[in-house]
């Protein structure tokens, strides 16, 4: 049985946006949410150079990065092709408007 972290409210994250979390340890996690309200959450680094995801522009189920127009899948963090590459996922909960996250994935994936 996994334990949640609540993160926010899926309002607090902007239509096609997103919001960054912090983490104890390791990069910060993007919170991303698309037109149909769903909510996706990645490691806040393009696979590429290490862009930013946050702060690109979020079509459909998945991000451009800002810095190489990339585009990285939401639903499994994979750069659609010709690129390649992939950024680690995280489980997302959605439990009356509040989003939580995983704590055991927050405090193991991509740590450094």
């Amino acid at each position: 049985m996994s334990e949640w972290k609540e993160i926010c409210r899926v309002d607090d994250i902007p239509v096609l946006g997103a919001r960054r979390v912090a983490r104890t340890k390791g990069p910060e996690v993007a919170l991303f949410r698309n037109a149909e309200g769903e909510v996706f959450a990645l490691l806040d680094r393009c696979p590429h150079k290490g862009g930013p995801l946050s702060q690109g522009i979020v079509f459909g189920r998945s991000v451009a990065c800002p810095l190489h127009n990339w585009t990285i899948g939401l639903c499994d963090g994979v750069a659609a092709a010709p690129d390649h590459g992939c950024t680690p996922r995280f489980a997302v909960k959605v439990e009356n408007g509040t989003v939580s996250l995983d704590v055991a994935e927050l405090n193991s994936i991509a740590l450094t």
